[in-house]
């Protein structure tokens, strides 16, 4: 499963966070979505009904796009999300419990965190990547926590297409939402938005 997440990032370091998604507006999303190049999709546990549109999402786009769940907060939403077909777990914040329950599922295991120590721990449960959240510190301060924590770190809150080039310097891949998606924008309107996020990882 990871090395299936690796080759997405491969193609677009990008994870479409859709907070507020319906699950009637997941096939249009979705489609928006592959159309402007972007492979990773999460549905944050926030968002309504989401357990059933992550199993929409699954189903309406294949082996095209992965999709996962953001916002997971404990085991059985976990196991929620890999009933669901859900194949990677974002949380915002670090739990061992989360992450050695997505890890015994198979699942790509991605806790939040903001200092060296939620890094060094969620390393040792056996995490898969770290997000920092929020990423309010800047591309410098990811440069200093590379230099002691090994996994790979992707930028989460505050990141749109002006500032994505940089933290791609330091990041292996950046989570952006309302640049992106917000509820009740249009699937064209999202499109375009993807577009330009795109654009600024080329």
């Amino acid at each position: 499963m990871k090395a299936q997440f690796e080759k997405f990032m491969q193609q677009c370091p990008a994870v479409a966070i859709l907070r507020g998604l319906t699950t009637p507006e997941v096939p249009a999303v979705c489609d928006a979505l592959y159309a402007a190049g972007i492979t990773l999709l999460e549905i944050p546990l926030n968002s309504p009904d989401p357990f059933n549109s992550i199993a929409a999402a699954v189903k309406h786009c294949g082996d095209r796009q992965m999709v996962g769940a953001g916002t997971v907060l404990t085991p059985e939403d976990v196991q929620r999300v890999h009933a669901a077909g859900g194949k990677f777990i974002i949380s915002p914040n670090t739990d061992v419990a989360v992450i050695k329950e997505t890890k015994r599922l198979g699942m790509v295991s991605i806790p939040g965190f903001f200092t060296a120590s939620e890094g060094f721990t969620a390393q040792a449960a056996g995490a898969d990547f770290l997000k920092l959240f929020p990423a309010i510190l800047g591309p410098t301060y990811v440069k200093d926590l590379k230099a002691v924590i090994k996994l790979p770190i992707m930028a989460v809150g505050g990141v749109n297409a002006a500032n994505t080039p940089d933290f791609m310097k330091v990041c292996c891949g950046v989570g952006i939402g309302s640049a992106i998606y917000k509820a009740g924008r249009t699937a064209a309107e999202v499109e375009a938005c993807a577009r330009q996020v795109v654009a600024s990882l080329k």
